[in-house]
């Protein structure tokens, strides 16, 4: 199977997110958030990092329950940055 390219919104919307979660991680190391959350750390490095920019809902879901970050937030957190970034 072939994967379709990411469009430069998509790749835009992962990096968002890695900031976010990067952000809401704070002082805490990525292996301790990613045990937590039931991913390996290379996972959330790729996430945070924006090599994995389109992360499976459940993935997300999980991160954001690890980190006090209700998926609404976090949606209109994305939302809102690439309104200001644009």
């Amino acid at each position: 199977m072939v994967r379709t390219p990411l469009t430069p919104e998509e790749r835009e919307r992962g990096e968002r997110l890695g900031r976010l979660l990067r952000e809401a991680r704070g002082d805490r190391s990525m292996a301790e958030v990613a045990a937590a959350a039931g991913l390996s750390a290379e996972t959330l490095r790729k996430i945070e990092t924006g090599r994995a920019p389109t992360p499976a809902f459940f993935t997300v879901a999980a991160l954001a329950g690890v980190l006090d970050l209700s998926m609404d937030d976090l949606v209109t957190r994305c939302a809102l940055l690439g309104v200001v970034a644009a």
